[in-house]
């Protein structure tokens, strides 16, 4: 059985003055992202690896969850495809992922995160907001199966629930 966290970055500051890229977390989003990750330690998940967009935003959403599991920022896999990603990009970081690894958390931004998790399952949510959690669960052994199994809706939470 594998595990896939999708998650959104944290609420970010809109300042014009920093490239998109570069832009940080607001103060509503260091807060969102420690208690996101909280959550997913009281629900008693365990994460075995963190994947990230190497946009600052979404790096730091993913370092905040890390640290939840005692990991260091440089735990986190970086993945530049990540930053404004396809669905294909998806499917394609996750194929490539180590087969022993049965949980894996991985940080991205709308709308494609949003997208991928529409394809998933049956399950369809309009827009995952600022550091949503889409969860989803497939009995397979292989990562590189992921695209191609039937894949289980298992929980959606965001900040405001």
């Amino acid at each position: 059985m594998k595990t896939l966290l999708l998650i959104r970055h944290a609420k970010s500051s809109w300042n014009f003055s920093v490239d998109d890229f570069d832009r940080p977390l607001n103060e509503r989003g260091l807060h969102d992202a420690v208690a996101m990750a909280k959550r997913l330690v009281k629900k008693d998940i365990k994460i075995d690896a963190f994947v990230s967009s190497p946009a600052k935003r979404a790096l730091t959403t993913a370092t905040f969850f890390a640290q939840a599991y005692d990991k260091k920022q440089k735990d986190i896999l970086v993945i530049s495809s990540l930053y404004e990603p396809k669905q294909v990009v998806f499917f394609d970081a996750i194929k490539h992922l180590d087969d022993h690894l049965q949980t894996v958390a991985v940080f991205s931004h709308n709308p494609g995160i949003t997208e991928f998790a529409n394809k998933l399952t049956a399950t369809f949510i309009d827009d995952m907001p600022a550091c949503a959690i889409f969860a989803v669960k497939t009995d397979i052994k292989k990562w590189s199966d992921f695209a191609a199994s039937d894949k289980q809706f298992w929980f959606f939470d965001y900040p405001k629930t």
